[in-house]
């Protein structure tokens, strides 16, 4: 789908990114998410925006330019303009879910292992 160069009404533009924000903010799990986002964006969609979220989370875990290179397949211009962008508060936030969700995992994973231990010497 290409965007027009005719411009919409500014209330009417408002109230179309809000019933988008409305419904992603309405989305349950990651498997509605993934219907979702699946449905409403092609392949090509999918995969720059998630290799632009791929970028800013392995830059803010100290990988280098070559080795996000490497893996995610893109040039060095791109991983320089998401390093900038970074910094601005839609990543932060989107990097701030990341390491919450990866802290509790961690942490849920420690507790199981911790209480298996604690089972398993009351049993004996």
């Amino acid at each position: 789908m290409r965007i027009s160069q005719k411009s919409i009404n500014k209330n009417l533009e408002g109230e179309i990114f809000y019933l988008l924000y409305q419904v992603i903010t309405d989305l349950k799990n990651p498997q509605e998410t993934k219907i979702f986002i699946g449905d409403i964006l092609n392949k090509n969609e999918l995969t720059v925006i998630s290799k632009r979220l791929a970028i800013a989370y392995y830059l803010e875990n100290k990988r280098s330019y070559q080795n996000i290179k490497d893996n995610l397949k893109v040039s060095s211009a791109t991983i320089a303009s998401i390093d900038k962008m970074r910094k601005n508060k839609g990543y932060l936030l989107a990097l701030k879910k990341i390491e919450a969700d990866r802290w509790a995992t961690e942490w849920a994973g420690k507790i199981e292992k911790w209480f298996k231990g604690k089972k398993n010497k009351v049993s004996k």
